[in-house]
């Protein structure tokens, strides 16, 4: 069997690629290792009809390429979290506090000085070649707390940056880079991912999990489940081996896998600097938590549902109607593994506890992404140096061989593997100058 080109990976970059692809007249086949498609993008519904998303879920005003994708599939965008009555919290370590009174006018000056130098920065960044930048290795060397620190970074602010970061899994400020920080700023049109009411201010109705139904209907038997790739020849054709032994050959490959589950795969006839490239990328291992409860909780204390924590988790969001959402980052995941069986979830429960009081019964569903094999992390990540070492190359292609997903883009958001899916079919169909991959990026 031959096709014009095979896709590897059935998440949001694989599907997005694969439809425009077919839209194209291309012959198209995905093939994906799971039995399910959506890759990060993921959901179950419990006993009382509540749909829960374990993956992927939000995206944000600056998120172009994903409203135009749910636009077209008839899909409908409504608020997320961002605009919920009452005040943020926040589970401190030396105690819970409501609202961002702990920090002083000192500390909101120097997060504001902080946040303009570092927008004032990103409109000299292209995010499709940050390292065309004349300071792009001082820059990537630097971490985003060495950077708030050389801005005047009060305690106060240092320790709010933190919060930030947690929150979103990830990671300390200090094994973050400052131009990965840039680059995501410059994409997003000139917006901090931590203007949440512009990074994560919206959603599907009825969760992201809808648009990969979507996808994956329109594909139909294009689409191979439970067919892990162990090789993949680049030539004239391609070929790519399943570990059943079974050779598929096509004029094109897309790779849509995630960089981690990558270096698994045998990659032959791929110069060695691109190949090199693709293997120095690196995700971060997260875990989602969602807890299902029979009230909305935080309404009591006068909460969002947003909750910034430095103690048991990185702290919640609302998901839906009695539902929240939790991420946990690295510096959680040690502490997640090594705990006895339920014990996880009795901590994340009392963390929530604290901020709330006590409620009745929950349910609490984890999905481990840095645990799957399929996975083994959950968003890009640009520690400092990174950006430097992995290279001009990074998100490029090497025809017939194409690259797509989130983790070729600024940031780890659904976003990116929409925006890539697209771009590189376009690529693939001989029309690349019909899309900006940086839609919202500032001019």
């Amino acid at each position: 069997m031959k096709v014009d080109v095979i896709v590897v990976g059935a998440g949001l970059g694989g599907l997005a690629c694969a439809r425009d692809l077919q839209a194209g007249g291309a012959d198209v086949l995905v093939v994906e290792a799971r039995g399910r498609t959506g890759g990060r993008v993921e959901a179950t519904t419990l006993a009382d009809g509540r749909v829960l998303q374990l993956g992927g879920e939000i995206c944000g005003t600056v998120h172009l390429a994903y409203r135009a994708l749910a636009a077209e599939l008839g899909l409908e965008l409504v608020p997320s979290y961002t605009d919920a009555p009452g005040v943020d919290a926040y589970d401190l370590v030396d105690g819970v506090v409501f609202g961002d009174g702990w920090l002083s006018d000192e500390d909101r000056d120097a997060l504001a000085r902080m946040e303009d130098e570092l927008l004032a920065l990103a409109r000299r960044i292209d995010p499709e070649a940050p390292l065309d930048h004349d300071d792009a290795v001082a820059l990537d060397s630097m971490s985003v707390g060495d950077f708030a620190r050389a801005h005047g970074a009060t305690a106060g602010a240092t320790r709010r940056l933190e919060l930030s970061s947690t929150y979103t899994a990830g990671g300390t400020i200090e094994r973050l880079s400052v131009l990965g920080e840039l680059r995501a700023i410059a994409a997003g049109g000139g917006h901090s991912p931590r203007d949440y009411s512009m990074w994560e201010n919206l959603k599907i109705d009825g969760g992201s999990s809808v648009l990969v139904d979507v996808l994956t209907a329109g594909l139909g038997d294009r689409i191979r489940l439970s067919s892990p790739v162990s090789r993949i020849v680049i030539g004239t054709p391609c070929q790519v081996v399943l570990v059943s032994g079974e050779i598929l050959i096509a004029d094109s490959v897309v790779c849509a896998v995630p960089v981690g589950p990558l270096r698994g795969i045998d990659v032959a006839g791929l110069s060695a600097e691109r190949l090199r490239s693709l293997h120095r990328q690196r995700e971060i291992p997260a875990s989602k938590a969602v807890v299902a409860l029979e009230s909305q909780v935080w309404e009591r204390v006068g909460c969002t549902g947003q909750i910034l924590s430095e103690r048991e988790t990185g702290g919640f969001w609302v998901q839906d109607k009695n539902t929240l959402s939790s991420m946990n980052g690295p510096d959680l995941q040690g502490l997640i593994a090594a705990a006895p069986p339920g014990v996880e979830t009795e901590q994340l429960l009392a963390s929530l506890r604290r901020v709330v009081g006590d409620f009745g019964p929950a349910t609490t569903l984890w999905r481990h992404w840095g645990r799957d094999p399929y996975t083994l992390g959950y968003v890009s990540h640009w520690a400092p140096g990174d950006l430097v070492a992995v290279g001009p190359l990074h998100g490029t292609h090497e025809p017939p061989f194409y690259v797509a997903g989130s983790d070729h883009w600024a940031a780890g958001y659904m976003e990116g593997a929409i925006a890539t899916g697209r771009a590189t079919a376009l690529h693939v169909l001989g029309r690349s100058g019909e899309v900006e991959l940086y839609p919202a990026a500032i001019q």
